[in-house]
C-alpha cells in the first residue's frame, strides 16, 4: 500500500443508534497503521444536535492531525462541527448523508416503527432489509442492527428523528475549508439522491465516491469503503 500518510487517525461519528458498536468491520477493514476510534451518543437521555456537538468536541484529539467520518445520522453534526475548524481537522468524510431532512414520504412512519419499544414487535426482517441492509445481509448482522437500535429509549429515538427532519446545515457546509469526500451508497433507500445534489450545491468541490450498497454502508461493504477512505487520505498528503 506505499508509505503511510501522516494523517492516520480516524474519529468516527455514528448513524441512527449512536453506539458506534456497528463500525467493528469497518475498524477491522482498514489497513494496518490506521487508527479509528468511534463516539458514542448517551442512549438514556435525548440530546439535540448541538448538544451533541458540543460532546463530539469534547473527545477530539487535542494535539494530532485526523479526519472526521460521519455516517448517516451524524452527518448534518459533522458538517457543523467542520465548520467551525477545530485544531487538527485535516479532512471531512460523510457517508450516506444529507445536509437536510432527506424527507421521503414514508420516512416518519417508518421511524415510528423502529421506536424501541415496537421494535420488540419484531418489525418484519423484510422491511429492514429493504430500507437498510440489503436483501442478503446475514441473520446475525441483522440481530446486531436491531440489537443496537434497542439500546435507544423511546424518548432518544423521536428526539433524533426530529432532528433530522428539522435539520439544515447547507450553510455550515459553505463554511468547511477541509478537503470533503462523501461516500454513496447506489441502493441507499433512506437517504435520495436528492441529498447529495444539495451538498454539492452548497460545497461544489465535495469528491464523490459511488459504492454499490444499502444504507449501512460501512457495515455492508467493509472492505471497500476503508479502501476508499484510505485512499482519499494518502492522496491528500
Amino acid at each position: 500500500m506505499g508509505e503511510l500518510p501522516p494523517v492516520r487517525k480516524l474519529i468516527l461519528l455514528p448513524g441512527m443508534d449512536g453506539t458506534g458498536k456497528l463500525f467493528e468491520s469497518f475498524i477491522e477493514a482498514l489497513p494496518r497503521g490506521y487508527e479509528a476510534r468511534p463516539v458514542s451518543y448517551p442512549n438514556d437521555r435525548p440530546l439535540s444536535y448541538p448538544e451533541l456537538a458540543k460532546l463530539v468536541m469534547e473527545r477530539l484529539p487535542v494535539s494530532e492531525p485526523f479526519v472526521l467520518l460521519a455516517e448517516s445520522f451524524s452527518t448534518p453534526l459533522a458538517i457543523q462541527i467542520a465548520a467551525g475548524n477545530p485544531a487538527g481537522l485535516k479532512a471531512l468524510v460523510l457517508v450516506a448523508g444529507f445536509a437536510t431532512n432527506p424527507s421521503y414520504p414514508w420516512l416518519p412512519w417508518f421511524g415510528s416503527l423502529l421506536l424501541p419499544g415496537r421494535m420488540r414487535l419484531r418489525l418484519p426482517d423484510l422491511v429492514v432489509r429493504r430500507a437498510l441492509l440489503g436483501p442478503a445481509a446475514s441473520h446475525d448482522f441483522l440481530n446486531d442492527v436491531r440489537k443496537a437500535l434497542l439500546s435507544m429509549s423511546p424518548e432518544v429515538f423521536s428526539s433524533r428523528l426530529d432532528s433530522i427532519f428539522s435539520c439544515d446545515s447547507r450553510k455550515a457546509l459553505k463554511e468547511v475549508n477541509v478537503p470533503t469526500l462523501y461516500l454513496q451508497a447506489t441502493k441507499d433507500r433512506v437517504v435520495p439522491t436528492r441529498c447529495l445534489d444539495e451538498i454539492l450545491t452548497a460545497k461544489a468541490d465535495v469528491r464523490v465516491a459511488r459504492i454499490d450498497g444499502p444504507h449501512l454502508l460501512l457495515q455492508r461493504e467493509p472492505r471497500q469503503a476503508a479502501g476508499v477512505v484510505t485512499n482519499f487520505i494518502q492522496q491528500l498528503f
